[in-house]
């Protein structure tokens, strides 16, 4: 990427739906160089108008529940009534190169040749529960591109969970049975962040241990209070295998929304979260100015050691850092 690119002639690739001009925007936007944060900062601020419209779906479930396979039928299931579908795949990053490592056309690869659906793995670059940080950024590329529905997908470990329900509408936790006690493995934080609980894997061998797994859940829930009055988690038994269920899903999820549209939550919802993704960027912006700010290395370096070494408090060592960072302008 250079200081070449026209973000006007960009944002109007977008707007039309060119595929090209939108994965050249979301590898802008993800760069860490200076002056394609420039760029896509500019881009950004010409495309806000025209983003917002997508139902914006968090999908997360622990690795081997089937996320890929859901997603594909899923996915298939909304091009086949006309919707168009975007799947920002959150990768963990190698340690190596810093890229995506599961592949995520590959795991969804009928789902990629798909003219109505665009699939963008994303590597997480190590930050908070393997989120990346730019995922926000490629959601409202994605809207502004047209997509109807943009689903975001996460590693399902950590605090991935916490952070990909701050930028979504609805959250639906993927699980599968098979597991022994189903609720003895599942975080009651977890849980109670999910507006869907989707038991997937119900078909064959394992049909009648999800319809008591999904059962199972669905008495949890409604033990819990609810994130918005009147309007409870739904537990939904499918098989992504057979493609059966996928109906039920999409109606529960945009049964959810608008309900959350004319209670006034998700309009709520969305302004909380761009507070959140605002104060996600000024953490950021700190720590990466106080990285690269000269002299700091050597202050963080002994700072460390004296911490370690039981010489200095951590919040002492941390307060007096900042504090000369700060002095410094």
């Amino acid at each position: 990427m250079g200081n070449g690119i026209d973000h006007i002639k960009l944002a109007d690739g977008i707007r039309a739906g060119e595929r090209r001009a939108l994965a050249k925007a979301i590898t802008l936007v993800e760069s860490t160089k200076g002056y394609d944060h420039e760029i896509a900062e500019r881009l950004l601020v010409e495309l806000l108008p025209d983003a917002g419209g997508a139902l914006r779906l968090g999908l997360s479930g622990a690795p081997g529940v089937g996320k890929s396979t859901f997603i594909e039928a899923f996915g298939g299931y909304l091009t086949a009534l006309g919707k168009t579908v975007a799947v920002l795949a959150v990768d963990p990053s190698s340690t190596r190169s810093g890229g995506s490592i599961l592949g995520d056309k590959t795991r969804m690869e009928a789902l990629s040749r798909d003219p109505n659906a665009f699939i963008r793995p994303t590597p997480s670059g190590g930050s908070l529960g393997g989120v990346a940080r730019r995922t926000r950024e490629a959601m409202l590329l994605a809207e502004a591109a047209g997509f109807d529905v943009v689903i975001v997908e996460t590693v399902g470990v950590g605090q991935s969970e916490i952070a990909v329900a701050e930028m979504v509408d609805i959250f639906a936790l993927l699980l599968a049975p098979g597991g022994g006690d189903e609720l003895q493995g599942i975080k009651r934080g977890i849980m109670e962040l999910a507006d869907l609980v989707v038991v997937n894997k119900t078909d064959g061998e394992l049909e009648a241990s999800a319809r008591r797994a999904a059962s199972d859940y669905h008495g949890a829930i409604q033990l819990m209070r609810p994130k918005y009055t009147g309007l409870s988690a739904k537990v939904i038994s499918v098989s992504a295998l057979e493609k059966r269920g996928m109906d039920e899903v999409w109606q529960a999820a945009t049964a959810y929304v608008a309900a959350m549209v004319e209670g006034g939550h998700r309009d709520a919802l969305r302004a909380s979260q761009a507070e959140a993704w605002f104060w996600s960027e000024i953490r950021e912006g700190l720590l990466e100015a106080l990285e690269g700010a000269s002299g700091t290395a050597e202050a963080v370096e002994l700072a460390e050691t004296a911490v370690r070494e039981g010489k200095k408090l951590p919040t002492v060592a941390a307060r007096e850092l900042l504090a000369g960072f700060f002095s410094k302008g």
